[in-house]
């Protein structure tokens, strides 16, 4: 994802300042010096390129760390708590493949870049690891995961009667998009990545257009999509773009008239359950959060909202939060990419993914009540031995429990 740097002020430095003092003074604080001293260099580091190019032993601090190094806003929990009783489930004898190499569970488990992995069906909890240095408390950056969670508010937004529909122009809630080539793209096309507008996602390409505004916000964004040339008509070609997720909270945020982690909080985070606090990272110190990146939450609740997602957007009393059918709306092959849906990334077998950058995803198969949640750091943002690995590990275990 993004070029976080445009975000950065004094205000970080600030930021180190105060927290070092809270750990002074409050035990149950407990970062390590040392810790403290990288997230300083962190906060002091000139490049223009953000997490995507920090070292793996960097990202290890910062992915638990972006409330320090970024402007974020809360998401706070509720009173009430979505019980995830655990009911174990041994998985130690299980082994997946990799390019016809086969693999121990626990070979996984082993690597560095897991952070973290739940399984979760029907109601119980049958497995739950963490890496060293991460626990159940670890809230760990979601990347793209977040752009799944905003395609869920757009349909809260629907339902609401914020948004009339995804058939909607754009240039409905971005007036600066008139007499440009984003008129005659609707919701629905951004939220299946097929704008038609042109877009470079080259995540290693420091002069890509996602290193360059993948994680801009409100007007620095909408100039720079302005100022880019349709290459194919609205709906027809698929082309994964993080602006354009950042551009679909530009249009909840414009639809409600709030900010989105409000709007999260009082639909879902607070009214499903959710065990934790998170956090949304965002443009600029007071802006608006980066709808297609970095919402920071537990493992447990990266689970839950697989939960509230399979549930079609109900409450656990049945109250709905998005229109009936959104969900296999949302979750239905695309003209542009069969195998993406609005901001879900779609399998064969019917199940469907929030996917992020370095590894982090949830899982879900409505057919067997399944959900798998996962924490990592890969050692590159995609394409990685890990990577496969992951994709190894989910498909073993949901055929494990019988979603395969």
């Amino acid at each position: 994802m993004a070029a976080f740097a445009k975000g950065r002020d004094k205000v970080f430095s600030l930021r180190i300042v105060l927290l070092t003092i809270c750990v002074l003074l409050v035990p149950q604080l407990s970062i390590a010096d040392e810790d403290l001293e990288r997230l300083q260099k962190l906060l002091e580091m000139d490049e223009p390129t953000g997490l995507l190019f920090f070292s793996q032993d960097d990202r290890d601090l910062a992915f638990k760390s972006i409330d320090v190094l970024y402007p974020t806003r809360d998401v706070r929990r509720g009173q009430a708590v979505f019980p995830m009783p655990a009911a174990a489930r041994d998985f130690s004898g299980l082994s997946y493949d990799v390019e016809g190499t086969a693999h121990a569970f626990t070979d996984y488990l082993a690597m560095r870049a897991t952070k973290g992995v739940l399984v979760w069906q029907d109601g119980k909890v049958l497995f739950e690891h963490y890496g060293p240095g991460h626990d159940a408390a670890t809230r760990w950056v979601s990347f793209s995961v977040a752009k799944s969670v905003t395609s869920m508010l757009i349909g809260a937004a629907i339902l609401d009667g914020y948004i009339k529909s995804v058939d909607e122009p754009v240039v409905n809630y971005v007036s600066r998009f008139r007499g440009t080539d984003y008129e005659g793209s609707t919701i629905k096309d951004v939220l299946q990545m097929a704008s038609g507008v042109e877009w470079n996602e080259d995540y290693a390409d420091p002069e890509s257009d996602v290193s360059r505004a993948g994680g801009a916000n409100g007007i620095p964004l909408v100039s720079y999509l302005a100022g880019l040339d349709r290459e194919a008509a609205p709906g027809e070609k698929f082309n994964y773009n993080s602006a354009e997720t950042n551009l679909v909270g530009e249009i909840l945020r414009s639809a409600i008239g709030n900010n989105a982690s409000e709007y999260l909080t009082h639909k879902i985070w607070q009214p499903f359950g959710m065990e934790s606090d998170a956090s949304w990272l965002l443009g600029g110190p007071g802006g608006g959060e980066t709808g297609g990146c970095c919402i920071n939450a537990t493992l447990r609740d990266y689970a839950r909202i697989g939960i509230f997602a399979m549930q079609d957007g109900q409450l656990p009393d049945g109250t709905r939060i998005v229109p009936e059918g959104w969900m296999a709306e949302s979750t239905s092959p695309s003209r542009g990419f069969g195998g993406y849906g609005y901001l879900w990334w779609l399998d064969d077998t019917g199940s469907y993914r929030a996917r992020g950058i370095f590894g982090q995803q949830i899982f879900i198969d409505p057919a067997s009540k399944l959900v798998i949640a996962v924490h990592s750091n890969a050692v590159s943002a995609v394409g990685s031995e890990y990577h496969a690995h992951l994709e190894g590990v989910v498909a073993a275990l949901a055929n494990a429990v019988g979603g395969g």
